[in-house]
């Protein structure tokens, strides 16, 4: 048996949110439907203290490279086009 990692960060620029609040409201909804969409584990990983800043980490295991890296490249492009952010970087490795 083959286990697989797949890493996917991203760092984000949230240019609509004037608080902490309202940046936590953004998080929730990109984490809650890429997890739910995915079945991925996404967690919000630094930057908890800045209001327009955030760095997520997306983690999927499996057996199939192919298969992890067309859905990171899936949820990186949703996240892209679907959601009020602007990507500032991003990284994607096997673990």
């Amino acid at each position: 048996m083959q286990l697989i990692v797949g890493l996917l960060t991203i760092d984000l620029f949230i240019p609509t949110s004037s608080s902490l609040k309202e940046k936590r409201l953004v998080i929730k909804s990109i984490k809650d439907k890429i997890h739910h969409k995915f079945n991925v584990s996404i967690a919000e990983v630094d930057f908890q203290d800045k209001w327009q800043r955030a760095q997520l980490a997306v983690v999927q295991v499996g057996n199939d490279y192919a298969f992890i890296e067309k859905n990171m490249n899936t949820i990186f492009n949703m996240i892209e086009s679907v959601f009020t952010v602007e990507i500032v970087k991003h990284s994607f490795e096997f673990l």
